[in-house]
């Protein structure tokens, strides 16, 4: 219901007068993707273009509250790992008080979102662009006011501010909370603080020398072209800097792997999460260490902390699930005439919540003109992806209506 209350603005206004492109463009931002159908994005009124940043500053507080507050009560793909850490937030040992809960993380939130504001100002930004690039960083949602983002600045300040918050969102929110408790340790002490941020180094590093071998040549340095599309795509927040379309293979190939990693459980990003993957990493290490020694216990561990079978059980049964999802989808998006790499690329970003894809649907083009059955698929992958899959899968089974 939300996303149809908010596609009215661009129905009505007659900027999207295809309730399909409407509808896509509302679920883009509501789900914080970031994908659009609009063409003339700078030509569009400014009260268009603040609903539309605005959706997805919503939406992103929106996930903040859902993945800390209720993923971990339902224990949704793993989830109830964060129990402990929601409950420390309100001083609750044993359920967290959501309503104060909700409280301070909005506050954090709306902190976050003015400092970025104000620092973009000071880079040179205009005010209005500095409000729709803040809140798309901190939400990681990726709309911008400019059809080709960031690459319309060229501006190496402007761009080194955007990776830092983008980061900072795709950061756990709990560990932003502890950061003012206790400080920095806060973040080195978090396995899977440490694990995404280095996903995003060798990333960078790896597709840094891959473009100077190959001789590519960009407005900017190649280490910042390198760190901010790893970065955008990691945090599922979608700006570009550059037409990454045109890179290499391999760095192409390790965006697309970066699609479905994503930044931290308890942040505003998508994806299969990293504290997911590096549950996945440490499960299968563990497997292998009981075929050398079977008789040995190796219980995974998580911050020092043991994980129970049904935590590993449910990370990767939720894993499955999403690859599976995205297998269907980006067959689906193929019976439109679809070529195989806007197609797979198309559904990772959808699912993942990302935006921008590969090949038609790259960081330079945009959703426009794909078949209206492309784009609903592509919308319910954005809902499926931003609400988990599980929560909306769980409607389908026939126990869960008799239960």
């Amino acid at each position: 219901m939300r996303v149809f209350f908010s596609a009215l603005p661009y129905y009505i206004s007659g900027v999207l007068p295809s309730l399909t492109d409407a509808v896509f463009e509302a679920s883009s931002g509501i789900t914080t993707t970031g994908a659009s159908v609009l063409t003339q994005i700078d030509n569009l009124p400014h009260g268009i273009l603040f609903w539309r940043s605005m959706t997805h500053w919503l939406g992103g507080i929106g996930i903040v509250l859902f993945s800390v507050a209720i993923l971990p009560l339902l224990g949704i793909g793993g989830m109830q790992l964060y129990k402990a850490e929601a409950s420390s937030i309100t001083g609750d040992k044993f359920v967290p008080r959501i309503k104060d809960m909700a409280k301070i993380l909005v506050k954090v939130y709306l902190f976050l979102s003015f400092v970025m504001m104000v620092l973009l100002l000071i880079s040179g930004m205009g005010l209005f662009d500095a409000f729709v690039h803040a809140v798309g960083s901190i939400s990681t949602g990726g709309f911008s006011n400019q059809n080709t983002s960031m690459a319309y600045y060229n501006n190496a300040l402007m761009e080194w501010l955007i990776i830092i918050f983008m980061f900072v969102g795709a950061t756990s929110f709990n560990l932003h909370y502890d950061f003012y408790k206790k400080g920095i340790k806060s973040y080195l002490k978090s396995e899977e603080f440490r694990f995404f941020f280095f996903i995003l180094l060798a990333s960078t590093v790896l597709i840094a020398i891959n473009l100077k071998v190959t001789g590519y040549v960009g407005s900017g340095s190649i280490i910042r072209d390198s760190a901010f599309q790893v970065t955008s795509i990691t945090t599922t927040t979608g700006y570009s800097s550059v037409d990454y379309a045109r890179w290499p293979a391999f760095s192409q190939l390790i965006l697309l792997i970066l699609m479905f990693v994503g930044g931290c459980a308890g942040s505003t990003t998508g994806a299969i999460k990293s504290v997911r993957i590096l549950v996945l990493f440490k499960f299968i290490y563990k497997e292998l260490y009981r075929l050398i020694h079977p008789h040995a216990v190796a219980p995974v561990k998580l911050n020092g902390r043991v994980l129970s079978p049904e935590i590993v059980k449910g990370v990767a049964g939720y894993t499955v699930v999403f690859f599976l999802v995205f297998v269907v989808s980006a067959l689906l998006l193929t019976m439109t005439g679809m070529d195989l790499v806007t197609a797979i690329s198309s559904a990772a970003a959808s699912l993942g919540n990302i935006g921008p894809a590969l090949g038609a649907t790259g960081p330079m083009a945009n959703f426009a003109e794909l078949h209206d059955f492309a784009k609903w698929v592509l919308i319910i992958n954005m809902i499926l992806g931003r609400l988990e899959i599980y929560t909306l899968l769980i409607l389908f089974i026939p126990a869960f209506w008799r239960g």
